[in-house]
């Protein structure tokens, strides 16, 4: 992958002066296509003739994506005030803090998606006594995946709402931190938390 400076020049194609033309790269505000917010000072290969954005290098793709993951609608729901006190737990035990919670729920939540831990034995944790209770505290998750890989796991496991499938594995992380520790996965996941710390 080429690297660009500002400065740089490159051959591209203008859709506004609809001919090939020299770019110059630059830091501009660049507007999503769709017109849902602008990308502040990305570097983009702006066109010499007519001044419009031409191109975008791929070094620029981390900052557009953390700008479009910013307008990602969030995952909410509502669960009983003890999930999210294990949750925190759970979180405080794996990386010392509970910042680690939403990483960990999203953890989970694509291993199981992606069958790296089995969804079998999932829906046995709502019909635990720890999943029943008023729900009194808000789980919110933001993510490209999160409403993909809930949704993967309703259809692998049959259960039917989004708040049941997040009771199910913030049980199944107390369990697997707790009730029945996994040394093994305890351990990764702390490298995990490190890594986020």
């Amino acid at each position: 992958m080429k690297i660009y400076k500002v400065g740089d020049k490159q051959k591209a194609v203008c859709e506004s002066c609809q001919s090939l033309t020299d770019a110059t790269f630059m830091l501009r505000d660049v507007p999503f296509s769709d017109g849902s917010g602008t990308v502040k000072n990305a570097l983009a290969g702006v066109c010499d003739s007519c001044n419009e954005v031409v191109l975008i290098p791929h070094q620029s793709t981390p900052a557009i994506k953390k700008q479009l993951d910013t307008h990602k609608k969030a995952v909410e729901t509502r669960v009983p005030a003890h999930m999210v006190d294990m949750l925190n737990l759970a979180s405080m035990e794996l990386g010392g803090s509970t910042d680690f919670s939403n990483a960990l729920i999203k953890y989970y939540l694509h291993n199981l998606s992606e069958q790296k831990t089995s969804v079998k034995g999932l829906i046995k944790y709502l019909e635990s006594d720890l999943a029943k209770g008023v729900a009194q505290k808000r789980i919110s998750l933001k993510g490209r995946q999160v409403s993909k890989e809930i949704d993967n796991i309703k259809f692998k496991t049959s259960i039917g709402s989004t708040t049941d499938v997040l009771k199910a594995v913030v049980l199944k992380i107390n369990d697997d931190v707790f009730v029945h520790p996994k040394t093994q996965l305890i351990n990764s996941l702390k490298g995990v938390a490190a890594a986020f710390a």
